[in-house]
């Protein structure tokens, strides 16, 4: 039969009946010593039961929490940079245009570990020389994670005055800034390691090594879509890419193929790894009850939550689906949906929220 913890007041009940057995009486007084013993007894032995109860769940990565579900994942996954279990966060790297100063002259030089400040600080790489129009500096984030990223023409100050340059940089590029990989998102990838073991590079292989690589967080794999012995492979950059809706870069793309090409079998004839393509999604919402900015809000994260689990490259958006997203809404109760089941234009199209339409 299946085991229930029992409850504090149960143990103690357990515990006063066995006792007053033992000792042949009715009852126990109330604050007696006897008492007082069993009800010490029976509290140790439920935190032990807790204990126990708790225990059970990290034995187990689809109940673990995070300093066991990192135990399971250590064991279990390898990532494309060699690391084990959890994929930690990546630092932001890239350039900034340093320039001379008004009172500067070409050829002043700015030594690598200059540091430079902005929401956190980064660090010069390299040695530059500066010449008379703008240099290109590289530099990485101090810190991991995506608030290293920043975009293009942002500016960033020096740390301490350099001598002939300018105190404020103009950013070029900063990204490859990820966060350390999220329990859950975590977990699945590891119950995918335990359900489809590697089978020396079948479909699911392709979709896990995609997956260990670290800005990689949704991924897929469809062979001979490209032609007889070919596999092609999409993936998604959530966390990296989220002011894209999570589609990669060109740069991503490359990253990801080379991380590939050093994993997949030899014998297959080619592969191809591309980002998946946008498309749109945007529908009509009439007679919506709580008509405000919270419910619409709360419609707007629920639609876009549904597409990150149901929307897939080529996948079929179902009327179904956004009608219970919407529904799941905090302060909805009911509303009037116009939008029809809507099919991707190419296996490689894949569905974004775009506009929702609120009417009467």
């Amino acid at each position: 039969m299946p085991w229930a913890t029992p409850s504090l007041k149960d143990v103690r009940k357990l515990t006063r009946d066995f006792v007053t057995a033992q000792l042949g009486a009715k009852t126990l007084l109330p604050n007696s010593g006897m008492r007082i013993t069993a009800d010490a007894q029976s509290l140790l032995a439920h935190l032990t039961l807790l204990y126990l109860d708790w225990l059970s769940k990290q034995m187990l990565p689809d109940t673990a929490e995070q300093e066991w579900l990192d135990r399971h994942a250590n064991i279990w996954l390898k990532n494309a940079d060699g690391t084990k279990g959890r994929k930690v966060a990546g630092l932001a790297s890239g350039s900034v245009l340093v320039t001379v100063s008004s009172t500067g002259v070409n050829g002043v030089i700015v030594p690598a570990g200059a540091v430079l400040v902005g929401d956190i600080n980064y660090v010069s790489t390299q040695d530059i020389t500066v010449s008379s129009v703008a240099t290109p500096m590289p530099i990485q984030a101090l810190t991991a994670g995506v608030i290293g990223n920043m975009e293009a023409g942002a500016s960033l100050a020096f740390d301490s005055p350099l001598d002939g340059i300018n105190a404020t940089v103009t950013v070029v590029d900063l990204s490859g800034g990820t966060d350390a990989e999220g329990d859950e998102e975590l977990r699945v990838r590891l119950l995918e390691r335990i359900q489809e073991p590697p089978m020396g590079g079948d479909q699911t292989d392709y979709v896990a090594w995609a997956k260990s690589v670290g800005i990689v967080t949704r991924a897929w794999c469809a062979p001979l879509e490209m032609g007889i012995g070919t596999v092609t492979v999409r993936f998604m950059c959530d966390s990296l890419r989220a002011d894209n809706d999570g589609f990669p870069t060109p740069d991503d793309v490359t990253a990801v193929w080379t991380q590939l090409d050093t994993m997949r079998p030899v014998a297959v004839k080619d592969f191809f790894v591309v980002a998946p393509i946008k498309q749109e999604i945007s529908f009509t919402i009439n007679n919506l009850s709580s008509d405000d900015e919270s419910t619409r809000a709360a419609i707007e994260d629920s639609v876009r939550a549904m597409l990150s689990i149901r929307a897939a490259p080529g996948q079929m958006i179902y009327a179904s689906w956004v009608s219970e997203a919407i529904s799941s809404a905090i302060g909805e109760d009911h509303h009037t949906l116009t939008f029809s089941d809507t099919a991707m234009q190419t296996p490689g199209h894949m569905a974004v929220l775009g506009s929702i339409v609120y009417g009467r």
